[in-house]
């Protein structure tokens, strides 16, 4: 598993996923997102975006758009699209990343610490009065000094071993859910014994 910056050719990919687990596509750009991406079988598995917003007193780099596929779940690969968005806003010089989640719990075990509405940068004050409007009702403002992220142990040695789980995700189809009733159908090969 390793995570890699996306490319033009997983433009379709992430719109797809973006809107299946109805998060934020905002001022899409593919470029502003990283992949993660299972080695053996080349699927991709989660994503993640950094955000730059223009402000009076300079730009303010916010992290969004985070998901991971269901059958990826608990096995780190979110943990590892948020280290290497650090990463990323560390190499364009921000000290400071913020991000507007209704996941604060799962922000906050790499370092995040809620912060006051009154605190967040103008741009990001009338971000999250959107996002609150639209998407998460539930958003908290968030707020990573750069070097402060930390890695839990746990979520670097799972994700080094993930794997794509197997679940009961698809109920399995019956007759009532195409229209058929079936004590009244009859069968092209029924032979009515």
């Amino acid at each position: 598993m390793y995570v890699r910056d996306a490319r033009n050719r997983d433009e379709a990919w992430l719109l797809d996923r973006i809107e299946e687990m109805e998060l934020d596509e905002t001022a899409f750009r593919s470029r502003d997102y990283v992949i993660a991406v299972d080695e053996r079988s080349d699927e991709r598995t989660g994503f993640g975006r950094i955000r730059i917003h223009k402000d009076d007193d300079g730009d303010v780099c916010e992290l969004t758009s985070i998901g991971v596929l269901p059958e990826w779940r608990g096995q780190g690969v979110g943990a590892h699209v948020v280290e290497r968005l650090i990463q990323e806003a560390g190499d364009q010089d921000f000290e400071i990343v913020y991000s507007l989640s209704g996941e604060p719990e799962y922000l906050g075990q790499f370092g995040f610490e809620p912060i006051d509405e009154d605190r967040l940068p103008p741009s990001l004050t009338d971000r999250l009065e959107t996002k609150r409007d639209s998407l998460e009702p539930d958003a908290v403002p968030m707020r990573l000094a750069t070097e402060d992220f930390e890695m839990p142990g746990r979520l670097r040695e799972v994700f080094k071993s993930a794997d794509a789980r197997e679940g009961d995700d698809e109920p399995e189809e019956s007759a009532e859910d195409f229209g058929i009733d079936p004590d009244e159908a009859t069968y092209k090969y029924d032979t009515g014994s």
